[in-house]
């Protein structure tokens, strides 16, 4: 495995990270002041104007659809690995990845609909996201069940003549609060006598139908993320074409699995961006302070926590890369584990490391002056969001113990694999 960058990447990393210095840097201050001033007007869920006004500056600069390898409709997508380093720059500011066209969820669902979507579907939904017209949410998690078991999820989706009719109540819907989001993918029950794993599918639905209705949003935190926001969506008796289900009744999990792989790639890929600013303000925050007659930063117990972050982070960083690697030569499937292990650790190592920048930065660290209490709470997140540590772990010790199971040969000896 050769993780090294080639010369286009490196062009493309130059750029953008010029482009973070001369625009994303200096517009964070700007970014929540403008949520801050819509939310004091009485209205959090307006887009913000500095996000429209940098997107065609990041178009113009290369740097627009990174994420979508081997499509003819975003010919400027990167395989997995030539895109790790450029959305691991992106995750050091939360809002950066939107500017380029590259934030979840729209990502995914781009993903979902080039893999699986019929060309009218295409047309329809897909293109205007390529371009950015419109903003998009996935509807999977739902309040009355545990949908880390994606068996429980109980909207439905029944067929009528030549309509499916989708009736549910889900919630964490990333992306539904914003008054740009156009469509949503939907995922619920066709068949509930279906084998366990053929009994959900996905459908395509217009937000504006008839039948749905934002109830809340949900805060993070104390975070409500405005104006992209994590929505608790009612669905009752919406009404959609049959040609809006992708792939067939019963394979929701198919596309699930195509859909998830990228995505928590991508967010392990930011969580490593996040973790670096953290480690860098925390460093600056320590060289900056004195106390008890000497500067912070000399103190022994911030010795061993720095050098502690720089090896997690690296290892972290590694282990994304092989993921990234193995998705791009053999494929999701068989770089499951590998996907599955870097979701697991990618968020936890974040998590501890924004952690001691927040202790380094004192009263500061959990205010709002810094970016770090807010980047913690993206990233606690994310040991829930695309599947809990617990689910990741399990697959891992499956995948695991498989590998040592005890068999019998013709002759009746036990036999261990892997052995």
């Amino acid at each position: 495995m050769n993780f090294d960058y080639t010369d286009k990447v490196k062009d493309m990393r130059a750029r953008l990270l010029a482009f973070m210095d001369e625009h994303i840097y200096p517009n964070e201050a700007r970014f929540f002041a403008e949520i801050a001033a819509n939310r004091a007007h009485g209205n959090a869920w307006i887009p913000t104007t500095i996000i429209e006004e940098l997107k065609p500056k990041a178009r113009a600069a290369g740097l627009w659809n990174l994420f979508l390898p081997k499509s003819p409709r975003a010919p400027e997508g990167l395989s997995n690995l030539e895109y790790a380093p450029l959305c691991e720059i992106m995750g050091r500011v939360p809002f950066a990845a939107e500017v380029f066209n590259c934030s979840a969820p729209d990502t995914g669902n781009m993903e979902t609909l080039e893999r699986y979507a019929s060309e009218e579907l295409k047309d329809q939904w897909l293109e205007p996201l390529l371009k950015g017209e419109f903003r998009s949410a996935f509807l999977m998690t739902e309040p009355e069940v545990a949908s880390s078991d994606a068996t429980n999820i109980q909207c439905r989706i029944e067929r009528d003549g030549d309509e499916y009719v989708i009736n549910g109540r889900k919630w964490w819907s990333s992306g539904a609060g914003d008054p740009r989001c156009a469509v949503y993918i939907v995922m619920g029950k066709t068949n509930p006598d279906a084998p366990r794993h053929s009994q959900q599918s996905m459908i395509v639905v217009p937000s504006n139908a008839k039948g749905i209705t934002v109830v809340r949003p949900l805060s993070v935190f104390g975070y409500d993320d405005a104006p992209h926001g994590h929505m608790e969506v009612l669905l009752e008796n919406v009404r959609v074409p049959v040609g809006n289900l992708l792939l067939g009744e019963g394979r929701g999990f198919e596309i699930a699995q195509g859909r998830l792989g990228p995505g928590r790639i991508h967010h392990c890929m930011r969580s490593i961006g996040a973790a670096e600013r953290a480690l860098e303000l925390m460093c600056q925050r320590l060289n900056s302070r004195v106390a008890f007659g000497k500067p912070v930063s000399a103190q022994s117990v911030w010795h061993e926590r720095i050098a502690d972050a720089r090896c997690r982070i690296e290892m972290a960083r590694l282990l994304t890369l092989k993921a990234a690697y193995m998705m791009d030569t053999v494929g999701n499937k068989v770089a499951k584990a590998e996907i599955a292990m870097i979701k697991v650790v990618a968020p936890n190592m974040a998590c501890d490391i924004i952690d001691m920048a927040i202790q380094a930065h004192g009263g500061g660290g959990v205010s709002d002056d810094f970016p770090l209490a807010y980047s913690y709470a993206n990233q606690r997140t994310l040991r829930l969001a695309d599947g809990p540590d617990e689910v990741h772990r399990q697959s891992i010790a499956k995948l695991e113990l498989s590998k040592h199971m005890v068999v019998k040969t013709e002759v009746d000896m036990p036999v261990t694999r892997g052995c």
